[in-house]
């Protein structure tokens, strides 16, 4: 059911960021999503309605719409992209702006190799999402990180593109004053 919600409220972050602004926007930031680096909004489940003029300022539903929650690792590999530092960058400096909030890294992998490996190689991506935010100037002790191997992934299926999804890092808001 969770899943549903985040996949339903995914789509409509997609489909409001394709939307024209209005031309007496002067320069104001829309928000939507950080070069596709987010797939899902309002991680708590509890409003699949989430207006996304009432989204409070330093909740997770801000981090997840507002900056994007994750990036994407190639095969086998923990190292970052250019596209996974430029969505960490945007990351760190909604924490900067933020310096109450805790947020874990999550590690994922796909479902190729056996779990231990998977358990391994998650951690190193959420220490090198970790190491990066830290390298930009996030207080280490604001981040925790925690990998699922291959146990949780974020897309079912056995092809290119669902593993695609779920080689990840993810990083989870879990405490401050507006989580």
């Amino acid at each position: 059911m969770r899943f549903k919600i985040l996949s339903l409220l995914a789509a409509l972050v997609l489909v409001a960021a394709c939307e024209t602004a209005p031309e007496e926007s002067a320069g104001g930031n829309t928000g939507g999503n950080t070069g596709g680096s987010t797939q899902a909004a309002g991680t708590d489940g509890s409003n699949g309605g989430t207006n996304l003029n009432e989204i409070v300022a330093g909740s997770e539903t801000d981090f997840v719409v507002n900056v994007g929650d994750r990036v994407f690792f190639n095969y086998d590999r923990s190292d970052l992209s250019s596209d996974a530092q430029s969505a960490l960058a945007k990351q760190a400096a909604w924490l900067l702006q933020y310096p109450q909030v805790m947020i874990q890294v999550e590690g994922h992998c796909d479902e190729r190799g056996t779990r231990e490996y998977n358990l391994a190689l998650g951690e190193r991506r959420a220490n090198s999402v970790k190491e990066y935010l830290t390298s930009l100037g996030v207080a280490a002790d604001r981040i925790s990180t925690i990998s699922y191997g291959k146990e949780r992934p974020a897309v079912e299926g056995s092809n290119k593109e669902a593993w695609a999804q779920n080689r990840r890092g993810v990083s989870r808001v879990v405490g401050g004053a507006n989580s």
